[in-house]
């Protein structure tokens, strides 16, 4: 089986840890700040940017936009558990405040579908 963008996800990862290594640094916190979400915008950006120039073949950008795919959830899955142990050791008042937003976000999934229905949208 062919692998097909695994190097341009690599290399966004890689750049991406690096400047948010950099970027903790700066603002004197020592620890990767953002560097997950670099990696993503450089992944769109130069996945878009390779098409336009056409050096992105479509068996490449279907392996990109299949291991990013991959890639977001599992991310957010490490980070969910930090912020749970981060929250556990803070204290009581960090672990009701991810309780009271997660309640939060789950009230408001009902009110952001009704924003974005097709039945608005094929009205107009």
């Amino acid at each position: 089986m062919k692998i097909y963008g695994v190097s341009l996800l690599a290399a966004c990862f890689l750049i991406g840890k690096f400047l948010g290594n950099l970027l903790g640094k700066l603002i004197n916190v020592n620890t990767d700040v953002g560097g997950v979400g670099f990696a993503m915008i450089l992944l769109i950006v130069s996945s878009v940017y390779l098409k336009k120039r056409g050096w992105l073949i479509p068996e490449t950008e279907k392996g990109v936009l299949f291991w990013s795919s991959i890639y977001i959830p599992i991310i957010v899955a490490m980070a969910a558990t930090l912020n749970v142990k981060a929250a556990v050791s803070g204290g009581l008042v960090a672990l009701f405040a991810g309780i009271i937003a997660t309640a939060v976000c789950f009230i408001l999934v009902p009110v952001i579908s009704k924003i974005g229905s097709s039945d608005k949208i094929l009205k107009k």
